[in-house]
């Protein structure tokens, strides 16, 4: 009996707009349940700094990582895909986004969700420094540099 991939047949457009709802509907119900920004790096640190409501960002993060998994279990493949670089940039790349986190007091989730949807200037501000910094990282690396591979 052959195997049907969830989503195999769908339109990049749609799983997108789908993952994007869902998103928005994990950032709504924190908020109506817990009155809590649905900020990855703050739920994060949060842990790592000793929170005393450690058991429902422990339950978050779990969930982030439990559904790529999930997905694998149910068809053999992620849809991630393999890394393109090395092990070292990508924790370079790690650290760096964790610095830029605390300098821009906040998360693509945090102000890219739920700040835009608030309609936050300083989240505003804050994704379009966001989006304006990948593309420029991405400008550097590819033509510039030449891409950066494994």
């Amino acid at each position: 009996m052959a195997t049907t991939k969830i989503g195999a047949d769908m339109h990049p457009w749609v799983s997108s707009l789908m993952g994007g709802v869902l998103i928005g509907i994990s950032a709504v119900l924190l908020m109506a349940s817990m009155g809590r920004i649905a900020g990855i790096s703050g739920i994060a640190s949060s842990l790592l700094t000793g929170a005393r409501d450690r058991s429902w960002r422990v339950v978050f993060l779990v969930g982030l990582v439990a559904g790529p998994w999930l997905l694998f279990l149910l068809q053999g493949e992620s849809a991630i895909g393999v890394p393109v670089v090395s092990w070292p940039w990508m924790a370079a790349a790690g650290l760096l986004v964790g610095f830029g986190t605390r300098l821009g007091s906040g998360c693509t989730s945090g102000h890219g969700v739920c700040g835009v949807a608030r309609l936050s200037r300083r989240s505003l501000l804050a994704t379009a420094l966001f989006v304006a910094a990948g593309m420029a990282t991405v400008f550097v690396i590819r033509h510039l540099l030449g891409g950066l591979g494994a």
